[in-house]
């Protein structure tokens, strides 16, 4: 799984500290979430989704999403 997380974290000027305390994780869930490491609950992908103003599928995308703009997200990511 991929997430952009990190990039809607960074635009909001919040830390990984700072959105494990609004979503009520350990920082560690939240590099874990970053890093494609750990697949959330619908929970907490919920709370996490909310707490950076946005929607579950505009934050996680499935590795197994064949869809073109998956793999441009992908690209951007990875660079």
């Amino acid at each position: 799984m991929i997430t952009r997380i990190k990039e809607y974290r960074t635009r909001q000027n919040l830390t990984q500290e700072d959105l494990a305390k609004i979503v009520g994780v350990r920082r560690e869930t939240i590099v874990f979430l970053e890093q494609g490491k750990y697949n959330p609950s619908l929970k907490l992908a919920h709370d996490v989704a909310r707490a950076l103003h946005t929607r579950i599928d505009e934050l996680f995308i499935f590795d197994d999403d064949p869809g073109p703009e998956s793999q441009e997200i992908r690209e951007i990511l990875i660079d």
